[in-house]
């Protein structure tokens, strides 16, 4: 079989690195964390840090969610809002919205007409204000929240938050779609002027289910 370029190539690096000494393992002895492991203070800093970058946090029992929900919608005028398969039908318990379930799925023109969507998350790092989403069945394809201009994302206190991105990592699965939040969609032109929601949602409301 005659070798491609890539073969003549691979063939190239494995013999400039043929004498290469060995790699020195690693040092792990680093801190997994910088936050004292109490849930509270665990919390009260992921929601200092969604708030610096701008995302609206919310502290609800699951009782008080739905109507938050209801309410959230409401005051942004969101009409259409898109469900993730898995989504609890009890979120939107309060809401008279249309809803929109992904199942289908929802085509990039209907998906355009979505004024919100819904979603869990897989995990919430509070050490740097991020929302991690894997496309779980509450949280659905990467499109959903990209998409609409208004996210309202549900992170359950009691095993959802974890304090610093090494802590995170093992809970993750490396081959699913993850997509990392931290704040509502934003860019900045070269004289420094922040446009949100240029590539993503222009609001952020990350209600935190406590109790």
């Amino acid at each position: 079989m005659t070798a491609t370029s890539r073969d003549r190539v691979l063939a190239r690096v494995r013999r400039a690195l043929a004498d290469a000494p060995d790699v020195p393992e690693v040092s792990r002895d680093y801190l997994v964390s910088h936050t004292p492991d109490a849930p509270d203070t665990v919390l009260d800093l992921l929601h200092e840090n969604l708030a610096d970058y701008r995302a609206v946090v919310h502290r609800a029992t699951d009782a008080e969610l739905p109507a938050l929900i209801g309410r959230l919608l409401a005051e942004h005028g969101a009409d259409r809002v898109a469900v993730p398969p898995g989504l609890p039908s009890a979120w939107l318990a309060t809401t008279d919205a249309e809803r929109l379930p992904d199942d289908g799925p929802l085509s990039p023109y209907e998906l355009d007409t979505v004024d919100a969507v819904i979603t869990g998350c897989a995990l919430a790092i509070a050490e740097t204000g991020t929302i991690v989403l894997d496309g779980g069945p509450r949280q659905g394809r990467r499109a959903l929240t990209l998409v609409p201009d208004l996210h309202v994302c549900v992170v359950r206190a009691a095993d959802q938050i974890v304090a610093s991105v090494p802590q995170a990592l093992p809970r993750l699965d490396p081959v699913r779609p993850l997509t990392w939040i931290s704040g509502p969609s934003a860019t900045s032109d070269i004289e420094l002027d922040r446009v949100e929601g240029v590539h993503g949602p222009r609001s952020l409301h990350v209600v935190v289910v406590v109790g």
